[in-house]
């Protein structure tokens, strides 16, 4: 128990003593991550489109010098921070037709003082939100999915001192829609794009109706965004592609991406779970950071994910969604889980997860017990004095032959 507790002890020591303080620059980019991130997993959702997903979590960094923030004054305690949920639950019309509803939300930022709710709103605080709704349409004689609404991205608090004037709230409108295993998302600003993405998720699933086995389960799921960016006021938009494919049993694969036209390899991630339904992982990433030539510019890391726990330590999730965080172990406390009629999964399953039954096993002692009841029900016998003994539920009477007296005689 000590060496457990020594080893815990070193853990969180090493997560502090090698960590690096994240740049002001990621936490003005939140914004674009946050709303990306929820348009992906509406799409893992609306794969199905039907019956019910749950995900909430909270980040929670213990240390003041876990994740400081440098900026132009120089290198400042506090706490990263990121909390989220993620709601999507369907009616059933008819027998074919589903029509659901669906929110999203991250609060994320950092802040001088932890907190859970209200926010001390430091000197060099940086606290932004992004929330996600919109209704779905799901017919399942034609196997389509349409999705449509609205994305809010507000500024809560950025210190003037160390970032640039943002404005404090945009509205973005999205649209999804499916057809079998091809898709495709868009998200607006205005009338000028920001996002689109086709989806082409070839892998079979159980799932979703297909089998579970086969060469059908090794085809690859592929994706391309299409991302618009500003480099020094010019359009300087680029597309990422993520391949994702299984490679035994549809309980170990690869996620590769790559950026074009310039940056090529973006990340790499091998991960492992222990049975197809994704409720328990373990992961190992390797991020190119675009900051160093060569291997120098690797970011190697892994995580465990568990129903209430997930553990991470520089992988790709981790840098992306918590400012570029590397060097320090992040947990984030969760439940994540989705529903389709009795099956439940996790986020981007395969298969759901083994059913749980009870086998009752007959009562030997009653069996026998009723069957002798039965038996004895309206039994016969001959007593001492020969005569023909007739039994039934306690009633009981002599038949005796017509020499015998009678009344008195």
């Amino acid at each position: 128990m000590k060496i457990s507790k020594i080893l815990l002890l070193l853990a969180m020591v090493a997560g502090v003593a090698f960590a690096d303080p994240i740049p002001t620059e990621a936490l003005t980019q939140s914004g674009l991550v946050m709303r990306d991130r929820q348009l992906r997993d509406i799409g893992l959702v609306m794969r199905g489109g039907r019956g019910g997903f749950v995900d909430i979590g909270y980040t929670y960094t213990p240390s003041s010098e876990q994740l400081q923030l440098k900026s132009k004054y120089g290198v400042h305690d506090g706490f990263a921070f990121r909390h989220h949920y993620g709601i999507f639950g369907s009616w059933a019309l008819d027998s074919v037709s589903h029509l659901g509803f669906l929110t999203w939300f991250d609060r994320v930022g950092w802040d001088s003082q932890d907190f859970f709710f209200f926010p001390h709103y430091g000197d060099f605080a940086h606290i932004s939100s992004s929330f996600t709704w919109g209704f779905s349409y799901t017919n399942t004689k034609y196997d389509v999915t349409a999705a449509l609404g609205l994305q809010h991205q507000n500024l809560e608090l950025a210190s003037h001192k160390v970032y640039p004037n943002e404005s404090d709230s945009l509205l973005f409108y999205w649209a999804h829609a499916r057809y079998k295993n091809v898709s495709l998302q868009a998200s607006f600003y205005r009338n000028t794009f920001q996002t689109i993405r086709l989806s082409l998720d070839l892998e079979s699933r159980s799932l979703y109706g297909g089998v579970s086995s086969g060469y059908k389960t090794f085809l690859p799921n592929l994706s391309a965004t299409i991302y618009r960016r500003k480099t020094n006021g010019d359009d300087d938009n680029f597309v990422r592609l993520n391949w994702e494919q299984n490679l035994y049993e549809q309980v170990l694969y690869a996620d590769v991406s790559f950026d074009f036209p310039d940056d090529g390899f973006r990340s790499a991630a091998l991960k492992f779970y222990p049975v197809p339904s994704r409720l328990l992982g373990i992961e190992a990433s390797c991020l190119r950071r675009q900051e160093r030539s060569g291997a120098k510019d690797l970011l190697w890391g892994g995580a465990i994910d568990l129903f209430f726990l997930r553990l991470g330590y520089n992988t790709v999730f981790d840098y992306e969604n918590m400012f570029h965080a590397k060097g320090t172990l992040i947990a984030e406390i969760k439940v994540s889980m989705g529903k389709i009629g009795r099956d439940h999964f996790g986020r981007g399953a395969s298969q759901p997860a083994p059913m749980v039954t009870t086998e009752h096993k007959p009562d030997l002692k009653k069996i026998l017990k009723a069957r002798a009841e039965q038996q004895n029900l309206g039994s016969t016998s001959i007593d001492a004095q020969g005569n023909k003994v007739i039994e039934a539920k306690g009633i009981r009477y002599e038949k005796v032959d017509g020499s015998a007296t009678q009344g008195g005689n």
